[in-house]
């Protein structure tokens, strides 16, 4: 299982989870976001308690990737495969995306049982 903070405008988010290589994603908001009046992240990823579930990686975030030969170049020199979306969403977390929502690698257990307590069980 991988898991990377989602944040808005510099403010924790939620989670983002894979519980298994390429299938089975989750995306939870944490509750200090859901009693702020900040807007969801997403029109696709509405503000509620429990998580959202796909089989495959949100259309949301799998957006905030790049795409054709800028995905290739990025994927060869990281030694990703093209189609691990969370691998290369992960590789580039902690950088500047476009846009108000980034990702942020979870950086030890400390942060991680935090994350589990803010946001929930995932």
């Amino acid at each position: 299982m991988k898991q990377l903070e989602v944040y808005f405008n510099e403010i924790k988010a939620g989670i983002l989870t894979e519980k298994h290589p390429g299938i089975g994603y989750s995306f939870q908001y944490c509750k200090d976001y859901l009693d702020s009046p900040m807007p969801p992240i997403s029109a696709t990823l509405p503000k509620r308690t429990d998580a959202f579930y796909s089989e495959h990686l949100f259309p949301f975030f799998s957006n905030m990737i790049p795409e054709g030969a800028n995905r290739r170049v990025i994927c060869r020199s990281l030694k990703i495969d093209e189609q691990d979306f969370f691998g290369l969403l992960e590789a580039m977390a902690d950088r500047d995306f476009i846009g108000a929502v980034n990702v942020r690698r979870i950086t030890n257990d400390w942060n991680k049982e935090l994350s589990f307590f803010s946001c929930g069980r995932i």
